[in-house]
């Protein structure tokens, strides 16, 4: 068999191995298929390249711009993924695995590209809430912003998601202007090289944007600056290691890890025996501990029942683990592979071994048990293996011992209060999971068990059929957790991003906050043009850009026409004295939703134009009301443009109602989307 050299890729080049590089062995059959390492790799080059050419290359685009590249690089992804799936069996790896760890990468670049171009500005500034007023006239104000990180992001993965596990860290990084240095496990890294490769070979990221180090890292950690990130995923001992550095104590580097997690399922109190909610969880709790043969950092470790139903729930696990077929990944029939090397085999069963002092074990025996297509002594074979623990509450290691393999525990709780205080004494999981139909209890979840987790996921028979399973970390979603989990937090959509930006108040004038955000903010110059901003492309409008409107006079027939033609009749639009006894009333006043019907008459310009659609309106307020006799008029500004595609972008518009007197009647924004200039003159 043919040995592969697993290579790098530093400051431009692919740099091969040396002759101390590790050798790498098939989960399947035990042999030297690869080795990777070379210890002579230029590090402080590598650091160089990112900054001083990768991340000025990426500074120079926007986010709409860098969103495109990561939606660019999910369809290249996509169309080669073929690839991915048949150098990944040698993992372990099931071909449903495949799908959780490739699939799951591609759908996560998706996923920060739609982000990126939905909710991000098409600039490179992110604006981080709203504008704080800082004086009594507004002549000073605060604004809060994300720019990006001048360094690099270093990303030490772990082995059991080589695909997945690279690209949900760098999709934020690359999405926040951040060039990325990745060193996946050594274990696995042959099949993230070739992921890297397919990436570098499309031409679509920048130099400098994404190297790979294969093997050791060095004193890499050691070279960073408070401009650099490092994220990692592994052991919390590893995570204890890298995070003490001196360097990055010195500097203050931030340091986002996830780590060990003792995840836990309850099955609530409220379910009964034959219920939906009884067969979901134990489906789940199946799912969990073969998929990726338990090597999974959200899989379940802990299963807590009540004591009413934990001799019908272990019968039942113990059913549905015998169904389960372990051996050659390759294989169709195969419900569970191997595990990723016989280093890990040896640690999971030692590790089974310690659990095994508190619990006893109701199924598997890693010493008797069939595998299909394979020999058991070559490969990294286990059993799926259930523990029942007879006394949570003194069982120490079912609470301390993470076996990151096929293997969890089942204990019986007295309420759900016992419940909860048992999943807490992980000490901090990356996710809990209450199998309820009942609001109550999954309430009570939340604040008992809140703290202790990065993530709460509630199903039951309405959300059973959408739900994403308890081990699926969601790119919208936060994935990290407190305590032994690592204290970090990656995913979580904009909050992902925002973890490889610096965040920075800065203060000024409204034209100064203006420049920097390209948002107009009240006070802030305005333009007055002779032509009607509706008739102006998306293209040609301006920041700023201001139309002030002819005034209209409400009439008493205009109030009660509005009443009876929508039904609203509100006694403050129709009975003088009820209205004059409301502390907010001087007598009958007109509608809100008449006075936004007749501004939007007194500013829409009616003529087909570059104008396509109204898409709503944001933070209307109304300050003052308006009696029959009172006029109003609008005053209307450019706020912000941002494109959409192709065809139109999107105008918002700042929208202040005023009556004759110049008082602030009512305030909001609306949305338009305009045409470019190429659409409007079809």
């Amino acid at each position: 068999m043919t040995v592969q050299d697993i290579c790098s890729f530093s400051a431009g080049k692919w740099v091969g191995c040396d002759d101390e590089a590790r050798q790498i062995f098939s989960a399947i059959t035990g042999d030297l298929i690869a080795r990777a390492g070379n210890s002579s790799l230029d590090i402080e080059a590598m650091l160089d390249f990112a900054r001083t050419v990768g991340g000025p290359a990426l500074r120079t685009l926007t986010f709409h711009d860098r969103a495109r590249l990561i939606k660019s690089l999910a369809l290249v992804l996509a169309e080669k993924k073929q690839m991915l799936y048949d150098i990944s069996f040698s993992t372990g790896a099931t071909q449903k695995d495949h799908v959780i760890d490739i699939d799951g990468g591609i759908g996560t670049l998706f996923s920060f590209a739609s982000i990126g171009r939905r909710e991000m500005p098409d600039d490179q500034i992110y604006l981080d809430g709203p504008v704080e007023p800082l004086s009594r006239n507004g002549t000073f104000l605060g604004q809060h912003i994300c720019t990006s990180l001048q360094g690099v992001a270093v990303h030490i993965n772990a082995y059991n998601f080589p695909v997945w596990g690279m690209l949900e860290k760098l999709a934020p990084a690359l999405l926040a202007g951040l060039p990325a240095i990745v060193k996946p496990a050594t274990a696995t890294c042959y099949v993230t090289e070739l992921c890297v490769r397919i990436i570098i070979e499309s031409g679509i990221l920048p130099k400098g944007a994404l190297q790979l180090v294969c093997g050791g890292i060095g004193d890499t950690l050691s070279r960073l600056t408070s401009q650099d990130v490092v994220s990692f995923t592994g052991s919390s001992n590893t995570a204890i290691h890298l995070r003490s550095q001196p360097q990055l104590i010195k500097n203050s580097i931030r340091f986002i890890a996830e780590q060990d997690s003792l995840n836990a399922s309850i099955l609530g109190p409220d379910v009964a025996l034959g219920s939906p909610e009884f067969d979901l969880f134990a489906k789940e709790v199946k799912s969990e501990m073969i998929t990726k043969a338990g090597q999974k950092c959200t899989a379940i470790r802990r299963i807590f029942v009540s004591q009413a139903h934990l001799n019908q729930m272990v019968e039942t696990l113990k059913t549905k683990l015998a169904n389960t077929s372990v051996g050659d990944p390759r294989l169709s029939e195969t419900d569970m592979g191997a595990l990723v090397s016989k280093v890990q085999k040896r640690d999971v069963l030692e590790k089974a071994s310690l659990i095994g002092r508190h619990a006893e074990c109701v199924f598997g025996d890693p010493d008797n048990f069939d595998v299909i297509g394979a020999e058991v002594e070559n490969g990294a074979f286990v059993p799926p293996m259930l523990f029942y623990c007879p006394d949570p509450d003194t069982a120490i290691n079912v609470h301390d011992t993470e076996v990151f393999g096929p293997v969890s525990t089942i204990m019986a709780y007295r309420d759900i209060d016992h419940a909860i205080e048992l999943a807490n004494r992980g000490k901090g999981s990356l996710v809990a999971s209450v199998i309820t139909n009942a609001p109550d209890v999954a309430r009570q979840a939340v604040l008992g068990a809140g703290a202790y987790h990065g993530r709460l996921y509630f199903n039951n028979r309405m959300s059973m059929k959408e739900s994403t399973g308890h081990g699926s970390p969601m790119p919208q979603m936060l994935h990290g957790g407190p305590g032994r989990a690592g204290g970090g937090e990656e995913l979580g959509g904009i909050r992902g991003v925002l973890h490889n930006m610096q965040r920075t108040a800065v203060q000024g004038s409204p034209d100064i906050l203006t420049q920097i955000s390209k948002k107009w903010v009240p006070g802030a110059k305005q333009t007055f043009e002779t032509d009607h901003p509706f008739t102006r492309t998306f293209g040609t409008l301006v920041v700023g850009e201001t139309f002030n409107t002819k005034s209209r006079t409400i009439s008493i027939e205009d109030i009660e026409h509005f009443a009876y033609f929508t039904g609203d009749t509100f006694y403050a639009h129709m009975d003088e004295a009820a209205a004059k006894r409301n502390p907010f009333f001087p007598g009958r006043v007109a509608h809100g939703y008449l006075l936004l019907s007749f501004a939007a008459g007194l500013f829409v310009q009616p003529d087909e134009g570059p104008v396509l659609a109204n898409t709503g309106l944001d933070n209307l307020r109304f300050m003052k009301p308006i009696q029959a006799g009172d006029s109003i008029k609008v005053c209307l500004t450019v706020k912000h443009k941002k494109p959409r595609n192709e065809n139109y972008g999107e105008v918002r518009w700042h929208v202040n109602l005023y009556n004759q007197d110049d008082a602030l009647v009512a305030e909001y924004e609306l949305l338009t989307m305009n045409a470019y200039e190429r659409l409007a003159s079809i």
